[in-house]
């Protein structure tokens, strides 16, 4: 981490308005588009965004590693989403969806011919929980244990859902015309 951006971090422990201002922005252009991929809109992403920095701002006091900044205010904008389709999802009622064709082997081929925003669309038009699943198993990485227990699900839970929101991404593929080579 250069050494500008460790003071950077100081400086906003000490609640530094101007530091602030210059942190926020260092990150937008890193996290705006992990919110994107969590949210069903780009001003849906932005309220992510802004909820998540309340947090950072209001918890980087606790930061005891600087050098882990990057992987902290990640973690943070990412559970601030998975908290924002929480509490969204007692609003809404869940969309049922019954099991189509079994998965292949290579799946994750299915997105390398498509531009980032289709296959931001395609993820977008996935339930809540299935979407959940897909951006932290398969962009963010995380494993099913650690999905199970950020998201309050069971680990066949998670395992599950993502087996039905991939049969989910290649029906849309399908339909908009993808063969697979």
């Amino acid at each position: 981490m250069p050494q500008n951006e460790k003071d950077l971090v100081i400086a906003c422990k000490r609640n530094n308005p101007k530091a602030q201002t210059d942190f926020y922005n260092l990150y937008k252009g890193r996290l705006l588009g992990v919110c994107r991929r969590y949210a069903r809109t780009v001003s849906e992403a932005e309220d992510i965004f802004q909820e998540a920095f309340i947090k950072i701002f209001k918890n980087i006091h606790t930061l005891e590693n600087i050098d882990s900044i990057n992987s902290w205010v990640k973690s943070t904008v990412i559970r601030t989403a998975i908290d924002h389709y929480r509490h969204a999802v007692h609003e809404r009622s869940l969309v049922g969806y019954e099991l189509i064709a079994e998965v292949t082997e290579n799946e994750e081929d299915l997105f390398s011919n498509l531009a980032r925003d289709q296959i931001l669309q395609i993820i977008n038009a996935l339930p809540d929980g299935y979407r959940l699943v897909v951006n932290l198993y398969l962009i963010d990485g995380y494993n099913h244990l650690e999905i199970a227990e950020m998201l309050n699900i069971t680990e066949g839970t998670s395992k599950s859902q993502l087996s039905r929101a991939r049969n989910l991404l290649k029906r849309e593929l399908l339909k908009i015309g993808y063969q697979k080579a």
